[in-house]
Formats: C-alpha cells, sequence, structure tokens
C-alpha cells in the first residue's frame, strides 16, 4: 500500500486529493496546523486518514510529520494562496511558499530521497500573457504571491537536478464548493445564495471584465497524482483551455440562482456594486491554459465544463443557505 503525505489536507485541493487517494487504496497522512481552523472537509473522513502536526515554517515539526508518514509521495499543497495578502505580508508568503517546499525538500533529500514529490505552482507565475500559456511559456509575475510561487518552482528545478522526483503542477484556476470564501467565485456564490434567500446586502466586485481559465477542482487532483506516477519528472500545465470574465460567472449564477427559486432573473446591476478598492494592483487581465502535454501524457481533461461548476457552486450555497438536503454540494470525482 503506497504511503501520502499532503500538506493542506483540510482546504479544497487537499481534501478531493484525499479522498482521490483514498479510493486508490493509499494510507494518506495530512500535514495540519494546530489552529487549522476548518476541518469541514475532511471531517466525513477523518477515521480513514491519519492527520499530522506540523507547520511549513518549522523545520523540525516537518521532520517529526515526515518520519512518522514515511511517504512515498509528498503532494506540498500549504500555503499562502490569497494574491491580496501577499501585498499585506510579502515575507511571510515568501517564507510558506517559498521556504516551507526548502524545507520539505531538504528533509526528502536527506531522509528518503526516493520519495517523490509534488509542488503546487499556480498560472499565477506567468502575468499578463499573450494566448494560452503551456510549459515553455515565459513567466511574468505581476504580485508578491506570483513571485513567491514562481521562485518554488525554480527551486522544484534545482533539486530535480540534485536527483529528486519532483514536479511542479502549473494549475489554471480550479474552483468547487469547498473553495475559500475570500475567492471571487466563492464570493459570488455565497452572495447570490444569500441574496436568493431574502438578504439585500449587495455585493462587492472589482473588476469584472478579469477573465480566468476556471475548472473543478476535482479533476485537478486526479492530475497531481498522474504527474507523479510518470516514469521522469516533468512539470504540466493544467487548465480547460477557455477563459471567462467575472461578470460572466456571475451572469450564470444568477440564470442558475432563477432556475432554482423559479423565479425570473435578476439584473446584475441590481446585485452588484463596484468597488474600486476590490481592484487588484498588477492586474492579471486574462490566463488561459494550454494543457496539451498533459493530455498527451496521461490523457488528462476535464470532465467539468464552466456553467456546470457555476451550477454546483450555486446549488452548494444555496443548500447550505436554505439547509435544503435535496441539493448536493460535490461532484464525484
Amino acid at each position: 500500500m503506497k504511503r501520502a503525505l499532503i500538506t493542506g489536507i483540510a482546504g479544497q485541493d487537499g481534501s478531493y486529493l484525499a479522498e482521490y487517494l483514498l479510493q486508490l487504496q493509499y494510507q494518506v497522512y495530512g500535514l495540519v496546523r494546530r489552529d487549522p481552523g476548518s476541518m469541514r472537509w475532511i471531517d466525513p473522513i477523518r477515521s480513514n486518514i491519519e492527520c499530522l502536526y506540523g507547520d511549513l515554517r518549522d523545520t523540525e515539526s516537518l521532520a517529526v510529520a515526515f518520519q512518522k508518514a514515511w511517504p512515498d509521495e509528498v503532494y506540498n499543497l500549504a500555503g499562502q494562496v490569497f494574491v491580496p495578502t501577499s501585498w499585506e505580508h510579502p515575507a511571510e508568503t515568501f517564507d510558506i511558499n517559498v521556504g516551507g517546499l526548502s524545507r520539505l525538500l531538504q528533509i526528502v533529500e536527506r531522509q528518503r530521497p526516493e520519495t517523490r514529490v509534488y509542488q503546487a505552482s499556480s498560472s499565477e507565475m506567468y502575468g499578463n500573457s499573450t494566448g494560452a500559456c503551456n510549459e515553455q511559456s515565459p513567466f511574468n509575475p505581476t504580485s508578491p504571491y506570483g513571485t513567491s510561487k514562481m521562485a518554488a518552482h525554480r527551486l522544484c528545478e534545482i533539486y530535480r537536478g540534485r536527483g529528486l522526483f519532483v514536479v511542479g503542477g502549473i494549475l489554471f484556476n480550479h474552483e468547487s464548493p469547498r473553495r475559500g470564501t475570500e475567492m471571487v467565485t466563492r464570493k459570488i456564490s455565497r452572495a447570490l445564495a444569500d441574496w436568493a434567500s431574502g438578504s439585500k446586502t449587495k455585493l462587492r466586485l472589482g473588476n469584472l471584465e478579469a477573465r480566468r481559465d476556471w475548472g473543478f477542482a476535482g479533476d485537478y487532483v486526479r492530475a497531481m497524482h498522474a504527474m507523479l506516477q510518470r516514469p521522469t519528472p516533468q512539470d504540466y500545465v493544467i487548465g480547460t483551455g477557455e477563459s471567462h470574465s467575472v461578470a460572466q460567472f456571475v451572469e450564470l449564477a444568477l440564470m442558475e440562482v432563477a432556475r432554482i427559486t423559479g423565479t425570473g432573473s435578476a439584473r446584475m446591476e441590481d446585485i452588484v456594486e463596484i468597488d474600486a478598492r476590490l481592484f487588484r494592483s498588477g492586474e492579471i487581465h486574462d490566463l488561459r491554459a494550454d494543457a496539451t502535454l498533459a493530455r498527451r501524457d496521461f490523457d488528462w481533461k476535464p470532465t467539468v465544463d464552466f456553467p456546470s461548476l457555476v451550477r454546483m457552486m450555486i446549488g452548494a450555497d444555496f443548500a447550505a443557505a436554505n439547509r435544503s438536503p435535496q441539493l448536493c454540494d460535490v461532484a464525484p470525482l
């Protein structure tokens, strides 16, 4: 039985990945901080996994967790992931996102160099690129977060050169009902579900024309696992190949609310209020993936399209707001 250690197991990606690996008969260990906040997403599988306490900023705790798990595979999904926060706390962002990976890789190299490591890289490394981005596209990050992810990604290359099996998954935006509430897609789905349930608080958004390649997180964890099964380490871009604007997300969400409630679709201007303070410094206007290499090497492709993703998220938050058992909060892996 293979053993896997997942940092950030309590989050969106970590919980979906843990479920997937359990389906594959892995023994799963999850790294959590002593104050992990919510363990909601892994509560249904807590009896099937072992949580180990540790912090990416603390080498000793990481080493102890690694020794207990003694993993065949490490998935480094923990990190500071919110772009605005990286402007407020750039040093902390780098310590977690770059320093955390460097501590992990040093432990792997010293204790069990045959362990395979997956690093969660990010499309934010590309910045404002023209056209779809693949593994050869140049990096040009526009935020401390994107720069920290680029530095960690380069660190993977350095340790590959030292003989470790370490890969960077350059994942474009991936969402789900488990997405953090500070992220724009979940902010929209929660606000509209609340609005449909009687709230009249307006949804405040920044740049409605910003476009992202949005996919379903449950699809993306399959790609993470597939990368570590390859005969040689290779970085891969993962995304749908389509980009959509924030405004399009809101429009589809309004249509889904209308379908669920059986009422007419509301106008965006009646619900959305533009807040100039929410426009991002170094805004990325359009991001789109070219996942040709992943399709070729391990036949990866998304199973949930953009409209289905929006419906899933609205349905889940509407169900939560109304405590409706008829609406499902997750899609099957």
